[in-house]
């Protein structure tokens, strides 16, 4: 799972540098593509905790932060080198960050 990142210490954006059509074409034409797409950014977000029998719904993320999560994309690679690869071209690894996290089954169980 590779998270796109808003960080406020990267590059500005330029939408003219943006070739993300270009990176979703590749990543799909090399079969690595499984599914990603943009995130609204945290003033849209509601955060859900239960306590008690109580769902208690607030606005926003539930953490403070300059950096939020603005997209994903889930790929499938062979190793974490491929990856790295793979997250080092996407244009938000310029404008922003990828954060990759391998995928962890329910099925197997909760040891780390």
């Amino acid at each position: 799972m590779m998270f796109v990142v808003h960080d406020p210490e990267a590059e500005p954006y330029v939408a003219e540098e943006d070739d993300m059509a270009e990176w979703d074409a590749e990543m799909v034409r090399r079969g690595v593509s499984i599914i990603g797409d943009r995130l609204r950014p945290p003033e849209y977000a509601k955060t859900v905790r239960v306590r008690g029998d109580e769902a208690i719904v607030t606005d926003g993320p539930f953490t403070e932060s300059k950096e939020w999560v603005a997209g994903f994309d889930v790929i499938e690679v062979r190793d974490l080198e491929e990856a790295i690869e793979v997250a080092s071209r996407h244009p938000m690894a310029r404008f922003g960050k990828i954060e990759l996290r391998r995928a962890w089954p329910l099925s197997e169980g909760f040891e780390r």
